[in-house]
């Protein structure tokens, strides 16, 4: 038996218990060896009988006296009774629906039981166990090893109809007949300078933990073992992502756009304001890697409102100066048609052509649209997923811009870059990611940041609230919209074909209209056709309307700096990052600005009211985005399966952080080894790296 043998080769694996397997991901042994206990008993101690209480669950170890067979009056329901007796005490065990055990549990068997003894509900009130786990001993106590009992036992999740028990049975097997044929594809200079342990022994202690050993660390799995396969998944992760990104830096692109004084003076009379060190130091990392003759993959976190977009505006000028194109991508509407607006207002008066690109509109305006693409008129086209699409050429794209990155999977990247000959690529996330995450996703990215806001950015105050507080808050908006002020609402949407969230936005904009009478109220939604959204995007933006009623569609990209107040209904819905792009929407004039979350109920869990409290005390993005990772996880928003990344099984972004940042920095190591050539002594090393990645590589050195 090798890792890779199919699971139905396995004694006790029939054809049956394969399937069940198998809808949960476990085809081979490697895959069941993966899969592993959420949680461990310690039942390697034994209390006499005499000692046992009702309530706690125990292990205890006897001889059978009496076994038998009780049929009910229920149809098909039988119970086995047996009394065991260990020279302090008897204890009777019931099992429902096994007469089979009436053959294994015989008279002077010597048997462990485990479980959580209870008083008999009928007749005499005596302490039995119902349904224990139990073994039965062939040899004398002590002699053998146990697998159920007598030990720390391994609790897996059920699989179909394949219980814990069957689990742990299967478990053991597999790493009894594969024994010495697990390779380990670890480095041995790697193992020994991270003092790991080999791969098999991680393998046997992660499933059956030694009894000698602290049983806690096994439980919250950061124990030597998983520390081990922890490190191996995150090395081979970012050994993948190296490669890829050596795989890049190699590919020659054929030109590098010159960045001469003239050029310089062109983008100063485009800037509407000086640049902050932050946003100076990007683009001078960006103008560096279009002069190179190789491509720019890189990624660049901005806090809200820091002047990304700028950046990329005056990026894009170079590359559009030197001849060539430049998309911008957005993952909505609502975004996408604020990027168009906010680059033609900056670009007003110049020769530059800003085109939108979405799904609706006319199909006479689309073509001529994609016309004036095709041959070269336009000079950046912004837009959503319709960049991508098949009718939509470009004569020559030097510059992929993908904003909020996250919302975007790499086939959609991929699609986009294909538009032209290998452009250079600009990945921009007002999310800011934690370092973690950032090394997970984006290992194949060089990384810039801007955490300065720019000049004149007011500090947003930001307060938690009740339901009691609601009238108070009324009274604060009625006198913001008095003084020409502007007021956001926004409702949780979580997905846009949630009528009843659809309608809590549409209920809350009729009632705001009767409580805020001399007040315009707006509302805007992810539903509403393009050209209405603009309507009244643009009459907010105008002034025209006071309040603006929306779902998360107004989450990023909404430039008013008008508006000096976001109320956040139902806030604890929101997650920590959301709520903070929320937050960015204001305090973008001259105004004392405010965001108030206004939770459901004063009834919050722990958990919300943690996450609501971080955001009242603390405006920095990167530290709530941290936050935000230790509270939930990295959950599916970062999930490996969206980016086409192998899936971690066992490493942790929260847990195995140190050794994230170590594989991080051996996997640099070596793929730059293999990048020049150097990958003889390394193919056991590239072998696995096939296997883990399975066909999502294509990088240099890996066939």
């Amino acid at each position: 038996l090798k890792l890779a043998t199919e699971l139905t080769w396995l004694r006790g694996v029939g054809q049956r218990r394969a399937r069940d397997l198998g809808r949960q991901g476990l085809r081979t042994l490697e895959d069941l060896l993966y899969y592993l206990p959420f949680r461990f008993e310690d039942r390697s101690r034994f209390t006499p009988m005499a000692m046992v209480s009702a309530g706690e669950a125990v292990s205890v170890q006897g001889k059978v006296l009496s076994a038998r067979l009780v049929r009910t009056r229920r149809r098909g329901f039988t119970l086995v009774e047996a009394v065991v007796d260990d020279g302090s005490a008897s204890l009777k065990a019931i099992w429902f629906n096994q007469p089979y055990l009436t053959n294994v549990l015989t008279s002077g068997t010597s048997v462990i039981l485990y479980g959580e003894p209870t008083r008999a509900r009928r007749g005499p009130r005596v302490l039995q166990m119902e349904n224990p786990d139990y073994e039965v001993l062939t040899s004398e106590p002590g002699e053998q090893p146990t697998l159920h009992t007598g030990r720390v036992v391994p609790i897996y999740r059920r699989v179909g109809g394949v219980s814990s028990r069957k689990l742990r049975r299967l478990v053991h097997n597999t790493l009894s007949d594969l024994s010495s044929a697990v390779p380990d594809p670890l480095p041995l200079e790697l193992r020994r300078r991270h003092e790991l342990m080999g791969r098999l022994e991680a393998f046997e202690k992660v499933h059956f933990p030694p009894a000698d050993e602290e049983l806690a660390a096994y439980q919250d799995g950061t124990s030597q073992a998983h520390r081990r396969l922890a490190f191996e998944e995150l090395f081979f992760l970012q050994l993948g992502l190296a490669l890829r990104r050596e795989g890049m830096h190699q590919r020659l692109r054929g030109h590098a756009y010159t960045y001469t004084d003239d050029l310089r003076e062109t983008l100063k009379q485009v800037l509407p304001f000086r640049l902050t060190e932050d946003q100076r130091t990007v683009l001078k990392e960006i103008v560096a890697d279009l002069r190179s003759p190789h491509p720019m993959y890189r990624l660049l976190q901005g806090d809200v409102g820091c002047g990304k977009t700028i950046v990329a505006l005056l990026a894009s000028l170079v590359v559009i100066e030197n001849g060539w194109q430049v998309a911008l991508m957005a993952p909505t509407e609502v975004l996408a048609e604020q990027h168009a607006l906010t680059l033609r207002h900056l670009l007003d008066g110049t020769r530059y052509r800003v085109e939108l690109f979405t799904g609706g509109g006319r199909a006479t305006e689309r073509a001529r649209r994609e016309q004036a693409l095709a041959s070269g008129e336009v000079d950046l086209a912004v837009g959503t997923h319709a960049l991508i699409q098949t009718d939509v050429r470009f004569r020559q794209l030097g510059l992929a811009i993908i904003d909020e990155q996250h919302r975007f999977g790499v086939i959609q990247r991929m699609a986009l870059q294909e538009k032209g000959d290998v452009p250079d690529v600009l990945v921009m996330t007002a999310t800011p990611i934690p370092r973690s995450l950032a090394l997970t996703v984006y290992g194949d990215l060089d990384v810039s940041c801007i955490r300065q806001a720019p000049a004149g950015r007011k500090p947003v105050a930001t307060h938690l609230r009740f339901p009691l507080s609601r009238p108070r808050i009324l009274d604060f908006i009625r006198r913001e919209v008095a003084a020409g002020r502007q007021t956001y609402v926004v409702y949780p949407l979580v997905e846009e074909s949630e009528r009843s969230d659809l309608n809590a936005a549409k209920e809350g904009a009729e009632r705001l209209r009767r409580e805020l009478p001399d007040a315009k109220v707006g509302l805007v939604h992810g539903r509403l056709k393009s050209a209405e959204k603009e309507a009244v995007m643009a009459a907010f933006s105008a002034g025209e309307v006071q309040v603006l009623v929306a779902t998360t569609v107004i989450e990023v990209g909404i430039d008013v700096p008008n508006a000096a107040v976001i109320l956040i209904e139902n806030a604890e819905r929101f997650g920590l990052s959301q709520l903070h792009q929320l937050r960015g929407r204001v305090g973008r004039g001259p105004h004392a600005s405010h965001c108030i979350l206004l939770a459901s109920s004063g009834e919050l869990n722990p958990e919300a009211r943690e996450r609501l409290q971080v955001m009242v005390r603390t405006r920095d993005g990167f530290v709530i985005a941290e936050e935000d990772l230790r509270l939930r996880g990295p959950g599916d928003l970062f999930g490996t399966r969206q980016w086409g990344l192998p899936p971690l099984r066992v490493a942790s972004l929260l847990r195995h952080r140190e050794l994230l940042d170590a594989a991080h920095k051996d996997a640099r190591h070596y793929a730059a080894q293999i990048a020049l050539g150097r990958a003889g002594p390394h193919q056991a090393l590239l072998s696995h790296l096939k296997s883990a990645w399975g066909g999502r590589l294509g990088v240099v050195g890996v066939g």
